[in-house]
């Protein structure tokens, strides 16, 4: 599988692990640390080939993709959850270097663009999340991690799941259908 856009990772382990999976270029962040020469590298690839953005879910990579998405908004979004990112295996920490080469094929095809802000149309709201038990309460937790993974949209809390919403425009209707998929497991 080949990929023309840049990959911006954290670390060379991640690196390595993407070149068993996948070919394809990247640009290591060493970290949570972003130089401005890292950044301007970021802006460049994304002049010229674009670039998707793939951290570790926690929160380091969290702020990473933050920082990453304020200086380059149409870099598109691939996503682990922490289950695929060795959440699992005992005393490791989790990263994109601990995934199989399959589960890094699949975020990769599941890249999600971010919309133009003319273009966001969710129909969502913070009020709809706390009604649909997502943001506050027993359980809330719990639900988002399945709506996460279900839809892969990387480790989130409240406030990160109603961002990623607008971000890539998901209609509450796309939402509705996960949740019931979830309630009927429970069943």
């Amino acid at each position: 599988m080949k990929i023309k856009e840049v990959i911006v990772v954290e670390g060379r382990a991640d690196t390595e692990a993407l070149r068993h999976a996948v070919s394809a270029d990247t640009i290591e962040t060493n970290g949570s640390a972003l130089s401005e020469q890292t950044i301007a590298a970021i802006k460049q690839a994304a002049i010229n080939r674009g670039v998707i953005v793939f951290t570790d879910p926690d929160f380091n990579g969290e702020r990473l993709r933050k920082i990453i998405s304020s200086v380059v908004p149409n870099a598109k979004h691939a996503f682990l959850t922490k289950d695929e990112a060795g959440r699992q295996i005992k005393h490791h920490s989790l990263g994109i270097e601990y995934a199989t080469p399959a589960v890094l094929q699949t975020a990769l095809q599941a890249v999600y663009t971010p919309k133009t802000a003319a273009a966001i149309t969710t129909d969502i709201t913070m009020a709809d999340l706390r009604q649909l038990g997502l943001v506050a309460g027993q359980g809330a937790a719990k639900r988002r991690e399945y709506i996460s993974e279900a839809m892969n949209l990387g480790y989130v809390n409240g406030k990160q799941l109603m961002n990623r919403l607008i971000m890539f425009g998901i209609k509450k209707k796309n939402l509705l259908t996960v949740l019931n998929e979830l309630d009927e497991e429970k069943e």
